[in-house]
């Protein structure tokens, strides 16, 4: 009997995990940078520079295959670049009021709202025990932010919003990866984003609106902005291979993972410290994750059992 391809629980699923994993404990470096400039330069300064050096980094790649700038779907590119702008400009404006770790669990409300919209507009099923798996990793960042909404005040509400267009620009995402070249993908995020920054930052000058204001940054916040971009393009292209590889409603539990790396990064750069409330909740956010990476082996086993002789397996 020829053995079949094996369509969602295989070895991909397992590659996904292994690239989201690594890209969330990596992309908190961006937030922990943007927070640490957060005092002297502007969020829309700082988020126009992450594009800038995005585009500026994925350029030689680009000119090097002149085929990677052909597209059939430039307006979702355009779109998708608009979302990526306005959910880091809404986190960025967030870290000026709010803690590291409590930004970024506030901002977790996302992976369940990329799950059902997944089931919404991509048609993407997943069974019972993923959706208890993602909503006791949502459980765990509640546990985490604890705040209500008087003591953090509306600034809460910009990890909400980020939440928000995030979920929509993996929706387009995992629509565009699976007939777009990744590099393609984040080079045209970078050169929309910068465009869309460009018309903020020049529409807001001399209107006095402080998350776009513009100044003439110093050799060492020119270097930390130079290495929020590069974090930020690497750790984006590792996402978007993870969900070339697997379906959103697989990846979105591991996107908690993120907390750990925001977690450590506001300690060790602001002296926030988790409490023991704080640590239950990223111990249930690992475990969420952990428990799919299971379920996905554990399937990934049978199917090839399935499709593999006889004869083979003896």
């Amino acid at each position: 009997m020829k053995r079949t391809q094996p369509t969602l629980h295989n070895r991909q699923v397992v590659r996904a995990i292994g690239l989201m994993i690594p890209a969330m404990l990596l992309l908190p470096g961006i937030d922990a940078i943007a927070k640490w400039l957060s005092s002297s330069i502007s969020a829309g300064q700082v988020t126009w520079c992450r594009f800038l050096f995005q585009t500026l980094f994925l350029l030689p790649f680009i000119l090097q295959a002149r085929g990677l700038f052909m597209t059939s779907s430039l307006w979702l590119h355009v779109l998708r670049g608009a979302l990526l702008v306005a959910a880091t400009l809404f986190f960025f404006s967030g870290l000026i009021y709010l803690p590291l770790a409590d930004a970024i669990s506030i901002f977790f409300v996302e992976p369940l709202m990329v799950t059902i919209l997944s089931a919404i507009f991509l048609k993407e099923t997943f069974g019972w025990r993923r959706l208890v798996a993602i909503l006791i990793g949502f459980l765990g960042a509640l546990i985490i932010i604890r705040p209500t909404f008087t003591d953090i005040g509306w600034p809460a509400m910009y990890p909400v919003f980020a939440a928000g267009c995030f979920s929509f620009y993996i929706l387009l995402t995992r629509k565009l990866v699976a007939e777009e070249d990744p590099i393609r993908l984040q080079f045209y995020a970078g050169i929309f984003g910068l465009i869309a920054c460009s018309v903020l930052l020049v529409g807001a000058s001399g209107l006095e609106v402080r998350s776009l204001t513009v100044v003439q940054p110093t050799l060492t916040e020119w270097g930390l902005l130079c290495a929020l971009g590069l974090i930020g393009t690497v750790g984006h292209i590792l996402v978007v291979y993870a969900f070339k590889y697997a379906p959103v409603s697989v990846l979105a539990p591991f996107q908690y993972v993120e907390i750990i790396g925001s977690t450590v990064l506001g300690f060790l750069l602001f002296g926030d410290f988790p409490d023991g409330a704080t640590w239950v909740g990223i111990v249930i956010i690992v475990g969420s994750g952990i428990y799919v990476f299971h379920r996905e082996a554990i399937m990934n086993a049978s199917e090839e059992q399935v499709d593999t002789p006889s004869s083979v397996r003896q």
